[in-house]
């Protein structure tokens, strides 16, 4: 149950983090978390990787950054 609580609490973290960036940092974080997915799936079609739920991940951080970028272009 400790582990469930600790990642619990590591989602919460990088969550405020997003939110804590402003809109150029957000952006920058952006592009890089995209050019790193590209580097990752690229890797994994060439030679398969040790942890393919990395790319999991990944696209679920990515997924977080837009969610945050585009609450700031709605105003919420």
């Amino acid at each position: 149950m400790g582990l469930k609580i600790n990642k619990m609490a590591k989602a919460t973290q990088a969550k405020d983090d997003y939110r804590s960036l402003d809109n150029e940092a957000l952006n920058e974080k952006i592009s890089d978390e995209e050019m790193r997915l590209k580097k990752t799936k690229f890797s994994h079609a060439v030679n398969p990787i040790e942890n393919p739920l990395s790319i999991k991940t990944q696209r679920r951080a990515l997924a977080r950054l837009k969610t945050e970028q585009r609450k700031r272009t709605l105003g919420l």
